[in-house]
């Protein structure tokens, strides 16, 4: 024989449900927080010289021709206009993997005659990567994002 349902009941069945939800929250929501990481190990450091990157994007921006980067089966290359004039041929990139910080690329490079530069395909990996493209120019800094998904 089944009892009258009573506030008594209905404060049992909210605080089981409660704590349903809560064990969810904890168990398998944790889950899908396993692969991600920071951009950066020294992120305090680099939001105190953020300022610098906005002014170099902002450089880049009114640049009218830009560099611009190609997938091949040897890599990515990054193709520099002729018209711009970089301080020493001197340029860094930074690969940042989304989600896996072991597979970035960080580098500097020097610029060959025709002005580009290529990351060989043996150090990416299948996935999405954030392409941060930096170079002086009449010692005004410039910087180029771009979403690159290798294949």
């Amino acid at each position: 024989m089944l009892k009258k349902f009573s506030w008594g009941h209905g404060v049992v069945l909210a605080l089981g449900s409660f704590i349903i939800f809560i064990l969810f929250m904890i168990f398998v929501f944790s889950n899908g927080m396993k692969n991600s990481e920071l951009i950066s190990d020294d992120y305090y450091q680099d939001e105190l010289t953020y300022q610098e990157v906005i002014n170099a994007k902002n450089n880049a921006d009114h640049l009218t021709e830009k560099p611009v980067y190609r997938q091949t089966a040897e890599g990515i290359s990054i193709t520099f206009p002729q018209t711009l004039a970089i301080d020493n041929s001197k340029v860094n990139f930074n690969l940042f993997r989304t989600d896996d910080g072991n597979l970035d690329v960080k580098k500097e490079v020097i610029l060959d005659q025709n002005k580009q530069f290529l990351i060989p395909s043996k150090v990416l990996s299948k996935g999405s990567y954030t392409l941060k493209i930096n170079w002086h120019q009449d010692k005004k800094p410039y910087q180029l994002d771009y979403d690159v998904q290798w294949k």
